[in-house]
């Protein structure tokens, strides 16, 4: 991958970050608001647990995109953290925090999906 590629997906992390710090720092959704009308009550806890759900989300792809920035610092962003083989272009270009190739995270996903270890819980307990 040539140096201005790898620029570009920095960038394109580095903003991607910005904006979901902006997204995170708003929970003004999760606030618990007291009604004295049971219905109003649970559409507030159902706007409440959707709220939680996008926050969670945002969350989770907040760690991969700095996971992915933490990549360029030691020169293995590109690179999948399992096999070790390069990345696709054309996937880090559809998904810049990819942490591993097509293949491998075909694997993952079947693996999940199955209820068995993900890659990342195999490393964690190796």
């Amino acid at each position: 991958m040539t140096k201005q590629e790898l620029n570009k997906f920095k960038d394109t992390l580095e903003k991607k970050q910005a904006e979901l710090l902006r997204v995170i720092v708003n929970r003004e959704g999760i606030e618990i608001e007291k009604s004295p009308d049971a219905l109003d009550e649970v559409q507030h806890a159902a706007e409440r647990e959707l709220a939680i759900r996008n926050l969670d989300r945002d969350s989770a792809l907040l760690r991969n995109v700095r996971l992915a920035l933490a990549r360029f610092a030691d020169a293995s962003y590109g690179t999948c953290l399992h096999c070790e083989e390069d990345i696709s272009p054309k996937r880090l270009a559809a998904v810049p925090w990819a942490g591993y190739c097509i293949t491998c995270q075909e694997m993952a996903d079947r693996n999940q999906a199955m209820g068995q270890e993900s890659f990342d819980d195999m490393l964690v307990s190796a």
